[in-house]
C-alpha cells in the first residue's frame, strides 16, 4: 500500500472491507466482509430516528518486531457494553468484539501503517438498531460493524500544544443523561460550540458540570488531566456524566508507576490557577497538551505555546513505547492480532 504514511491526516479512508454482524430473533449470526463502504438500513430504523448508536474507538499498532497489536480492546468490548445497557441495546460479547476487531485488522493488514510513521489504524467498532419502528421504543434486531482506517495524528499539528474555550453556555450532554455512554448524540450536541469554538480560535471546548458550574467536567471529544508543581495528576470523577476514558485511566496506572498521586475527584475551575500542565486526553490523540483557556475575561495559562510540558511528554512517551513494542508491556495491555 503506498500511503504518505508519515503524513496521514486523521480522516476517513476507505480500505479493503469491513466487518459485521447481525442481531436478529435472540441470537448473534456469523461475521461476514463487506468490501462495499456503505451500510443500507431501514427508513424507520430506531438508529436514525431514535438515537440507537453508539461507537467505540481503539488503535492497532504495527510494532518494532513487526507484530500488529491492538491496545487493550477488551476495555472497548467493557465500555460498549456499558453504553448499550444505558440506550436499550444489544451489545456483542466480549469475545465476538475482539473477534471482529481482529478481523477487520486482518483483513486490511496493507492498511496498518508501518512502524516509525508515527500513524496507526483506527478500528471504529459500531452497534445500530435496525428494527423499522415508528413509535419510541427499542429495537430488537442490531447489527454491529467493526471499520478500519489508517490515521495520523488527531490535530494537524501533532503533540503540540492548543488553545481551549471553557463553554457553560451549553452542556455536552445532560446531568442524568447520556453522557457516560459513547452515543453519537453526545458529539452532535457538542458540534455548535464547538464550532463557534473555532471560528474564535480556539482548538477545543471544555465544558463545565452541567448543574454545578463550578467543576470541570470534561473536553467535547476527551478527558481532562491537569498537574500542579508538585506533579500530581488531577481528572474530574463525575460517572453520571463523563464518559470513562481507557487512555485516562491507563495514563494514571503509567503516573502512579512514576510515584506520582492521583487525585480522581472533583476539580473547581479555580484549581485551574494553580496548574502547571493540562491535557485533553483519549484514543484520538492520546494526549493534547493545553496551553491555554479561556473563561469569559479570565485567561489561564499553562507552560509553553509551542512545547509540551515534561510530565505529559514523559507520559505519551511511555504509553506509545507500550503500544508501539519499545518499551516492555508490565501491565498486558497489547493483544497480539499478527505476529
Amino acid at each position: 500500500m503506498q500511503l504518505d504514511w508519515g503524513n496521514l491526516p486523521f480522516a476517513y479512508l476507505p480500505t479493503n472491507c469491513y466487518i459485521q454482524t447481525e442481531f436478529t430473533k435472540g441470537a448473534w449470526g456469523p461475521l461476514c466482509t463487506v468490501a462495499e463502504p456503505t451500510c443500507t438500513v431501514p427508513v424507520a430504523a430506531t438508529c436514525l430516528h431514535y438515537g440507537q448508536e453508539i461507537f467505540e474507538g481503539l488503535k492497532a499498532f504495527r510494532t518494532k518486531a513487526g507484530k500488529v497489536v491492538l491496545f487493550r480492546p477488551e476495555q472497548n468490548a467493557r465500555r460498549m457494553q456499558y453504553s448499550a445497557m444505558r440506550l436499550c441495546m444489544q451489545a456483542p460479547p466480549e469475545e465476538l468484539f475482539l473477534e471482529a476487531c481482529d478481523l477487520a485488522i486482518r483483513k486490511n493488514l496493507d492498511y496498518v501503517p508501518p512502524y516509525g510513521t508515527g500513524a496507526a489504524l483506527y478500528v471504529r467498532p459500531l452497534l445500530l438498531g435496525t428494527d423499522p419502528i415508528i413509535g419510541v421504543s427499542p429495537s430488537l434486531s442490531y447489527r454491529f460493524l467493526v471499520l478500519v482506517t489508517p490515521v495520523g495524528p488527531y490535530y494537524q499539528h501533532g503533540f503540540a500544544p492548543v488553545k481551549g474555550l471553557i463553554v457553560d453556555d451549553y452542556d455536552r450532554a445532560a446531568a442524568l443523561g447520556t453522557g457516560s455512554a459513547k452515543a453519537g448524540g453526545n458529539y452532535a450536541a457538542s458540534l455548535l460550540p464547538l464550532l463557534r469554538a473555532r471560528s474564535e480560535g480556539y482548538s477545543l471546548c471544555l465544558y463545565t458540570h452541567p448543574t454545578k458550574r463550578h467543576l470541570i467536567n470534561e473536553f467535547g471529544t476527551s478527558n481532562f488531566i491537569a498537574f500542579d508543581a508538585a506533579g500530581m495528576y488531577y481528572t474530574p470523577h463525575a460517572p453520571e456524566c463523563i464518559l470513562a476514558s481507557v487512555t485516562n485511566a491507563s495514563l494514571q496506572v503509567l503516573a502512579r508507576a512514576q510515584g506520582r498521586e492521583v487525585m480522581v475527584g472533583d476539580v473547581e475551575l479555580e484549581d485551574l490557577a494553580r496548574f502547571v500542565e493540562v491535557g485533553a486526553v483519549g484514543t484520538a490523540a492520546v494526549i493534547t497538551p493545553v496551553h491555554t483557556l479561556v473563561h469569559g475575561d479570565r485567561v489561564f495559562r499553562f507552560g509553553s505555546t509551542d512545547k509540551a510540558g515534561p510530565i505529559c511528554t514523559g507520559l505519551i512517551k511511555t504509553l506509545q513505547g507500550i503500544q508501539y513494542g519499545d518499551l516492555e508491556d508490565r501491565y498486558g495491555w497489547m493483544r497480539t492480532v499478527v505476529g
